[in-house]
């Protein structure tokens, strides 16, 4: 059975209540942010969003090198600059997630993947497969729980 961050009391009564909605709240603001790219462009470049230590929500976002809208870019690489610009300012953020697009290969499915991260330890991670469809539509199918580790509050 699939479980969804609403769903799932199991992970919400894991973590303090103030935690958990930082988190909820990245992961469904990050989930409608891909999700409207998507249905606008037909894709979208990896992106990050955070909770202020105020409680402000924040994206953040890179221009991959030499951007050129008909090269391809390395996501990777893109992800790898986000988690480092993400570490660099843990001081002034409590929490973050990382939004991609990826390739669920058991599936044969592209997904929108949310990986969100608490600066006391909490994580949770859900996935969103999508497939594109006629006349530039996308289908979404049900958000499901995934497994990530931490990256910006390690050292």
């Amino acid at each position: 059975m699939t479980q969804t961050p609403e769903d799932s009391g199991s992970w919400r009564d894991s973590v303090p209540e103030a935690s958990a909605q930082d988190l909820e709240n990245l992961l469904g603001t990050g989930v409608g942010a891909a999700r409207e790219q998507l249905e606008r462009s037909g894709g979208f470049l990896p992106f990050a969003l955070t909770v202020q230590n105020d409680g402000e929500l924040r994206m953040v976002a890179i221009t991959p090198p030499d951007a050129d809208e008909n090269e391809e870019f390395d996501a990777d690489a893109m992800i790898a600059d986000l988690t480092t610009l993400l570490r660099q300012h843990r001081d002034e953020i409590r929490a973050a997630a990382v939004v991609c697009d990826i390739t669920l290969v058991d599936d044969g499915t592209d997904a929108v993947h949310v990986a969100a991260e608490h600066q006391d330890g909490s994580l949770f991670a859900a996935v969103m497969p999508y497939t594109p469809e006629a006349a530039g539509e996308m289908e979404f199918g049900e958000l499901a729980a995934d497994t990530n580790e931490a990256i910006i509050w390690v050292d």
